[in-house]
């Protein structure tokens, strides 16, 4: 544990602290916007995105990843800020922290496994194309030396890493910003920058215990965004821990993570700041320019602070240009293009589910509502194809006046009524055998039809048996079949 701990924190220290400062750069311009999505002071974002990044480094499952104030959470801030005010709002994230430690310890984390892969194709295009138009206003109803720095930045960003030793040592989104805000500072030149996005804070952040009434009335008024902003939460920060294995090829520990967002979170809503989750963004930024372990989501939370406290002056003269260019490498790097040329060659369930999944959050920006989407469309095609699979084999014995029924497949709601229909009701024999070694009985609906089966089949005065239960199936069916309880079907049928 020792060594793995070593590892995190001091196995890439130069990639880590560099990195670290590119994002600290790139999460200014961010956490003004989504203080301004939720309606609050642009510090509440900073501060947030400080304590968040800070906090998520000691205690989050996953080295590399970087967590702060997100739009995902900021748009389900809006109306409760609007219709009770700033302390609410910090007393719904302190909460919604709280949720998030009961969720890892209650392994709700085990729920990402019905997530696929279609799913998560959609979730990673969606938040590539969401990314990218978040980049649109910068780029309208402004002059041409925007368009020629945020060229210049992209130029830099993708072939300064050819450059002999320096390329490989230096991240290049790193080395665009400090280039294009040297030439837009000593050229003059006239474009927006980060001192334009809103005020920035002069101050450290203060101990504040949310000035909210501690009764009923309050926790019935933030747990319904608590909640919300819980779920939202821990389901975009798995999603982007699942990422980020897969880039590195590494692992990292779900439970751990859920808890360390909720302690996170509560950490911001006690010093004035707004709840947050992983940003699958700048978590990609942070791994492309060379980050990899805890040091460099510690040094973005705390170069963050010190640049928007101490370094204000030098901040806000970052062209927005250099930013944009940053985010635009993001979106190219987070889209699956194999996905394009896949849509030929996949199942057309795994298509419609990818689709399906990127139409919803482009179209509501809202990823976990797209991610849900995902996943209900991908459970009815499985249970659809399940279903086709189920199939009845017959045999009869003429010396023993005996049919056989062998059932192969899966017995469930959506095949319960195939399974019905494939047996013959009017064929007068005197035994009748149901072989369901093949088989496998999953919920109350599939136990419903096997005694709809028997209850059919003895009424035409055969002598129904059942063989090859296994262990779960016979279990359901000891519990909730009827089949042969007198006492229960004398009820169905209305007697007393």
């Amino acid at each position: 544990m020792l060594l793995s701990a070593k590892q995190d924190w001091l196995g890439n220290i130069r990639g880590d602290i560099l990195a670290g400062i590119v994002v600290a750069i790139a999460l200014v311009p961010e956490a003004i916007a989504f203080s301004i999505i939720a309606g609050v002071d642009p510090k509440i974002g900073l501060y947030a995105s400080f304590a968040i990044a800070v906090i998520i480094a000691i205690t989050g499952g996953r080295a590399g990843m970087i967590s702060a104030a997100t739009a995902a959470t900021a748009l389900l801030m809006v109306t409760l800020v609007k219709d009770h005010g700033l302390q609410y709002l910090l007393a719904a994230t302190v909460l919604a922290g709280l949720l998030q430690i009961i969720a890892g310890y209650l392994n709700l984390h085990k729920f990402m496994s019905f997530i696929s892969k279609s799913v998560m194709t959609g979730f990673l295009n969606a938040l590539a194309i969401l990314i990218f138009m978040a980049q649109l206003p910068e780029l309208m109803n402004v002059t041409w030396h925007m368009y020629a720095l945020t060229a210049a930045g992209l130029g830099i960003i993708y072939l300064f890493p050819y450059v002999p030793v320096v390329g490989k040592v230096l991240p290049s989104p790193l080395i665009n910003i400090i280039a294009l805000t040297v030439f837009v500072y000593f050229m003059g030149v006239d474009v927006r920058t980060i001192g334009d996005m809103g005020q920035l804070p002069d101050t450290l952040p203060i101990f504040l215990w949310p000035d909210v009434p501690f009764n009923m009335e309050t926790l019935f008024i933030v747990l319904p965004y608590s909640i919300s902003i819980a779920v939202v939460g821990l389901l975009e920060s798995l999603l982007t821990a699942n990422v980020i294995d897969e880039l590195t090829d590494t692992e990292s520990d779900k439970k751990r993570e859920c808890k360390g967002q909720g302690l996170a979170n509560i950490g911001s809503g006690l010093i004035g700041g707004m709840a947050g989750c992983a940003m699958i963004g700048q978590s990609i930024i942070n791994v492309k320019s060379g980050g990899r372990g805890r040091l460099s989501a510690m040094t973005a939370g705390v170069v963050l602070l010190v640049l928007v406290v101490f370094l204000s002056d030098l901040l806000k003269i970052v062209p927005m240009a250099a930013l944009v260019a940053v985010m635009i490498m993001v979106s190219i790097g987070t889209f699956n293009w194999n996905s394009i040329k896949e849509l030929k060659t996949n199942p057309t369930s795994a298509t419609a589910v990818m689709i399906s999944t990127v139409i919803v959050v482009v179209w509501t920006h809202n990823l976990a509502l797209g991610v849900f989407t995902g996943i209900l469309i991908g459970s009815l095609f499985m249970a659809q194809r399940l279903s086709q699979f189920m199939y009845i084999d017959s045999s009869f014995d003429e010396e023993t006046d005996t049919r056989t029924y062998k059932v192969v497949g899966q017995i469930f709601f959506n095949s319960s009524d195939k399974f019905i229909a494939l047996f013959d009701y009017k064929e007068a024999i005197d035994q009748i055998i149901i072989d369901v070694h093949r088989a496998h009985f999953w919920d109350i609906t599939a136990v419903d039809a096997l005694d709809k089966v028997v209850l059919k089949l003895r009424r035409e005065g055969a002598d129904v048996s059942i063989i090859g239960l296994n262990e779960a199936s016979e279990t359901l069916l000891d519990k909730f079949a009827v089949h042969d309880k007198p006492e229960e079907i004398e009820k169905i049928m209305g007697g007393h």
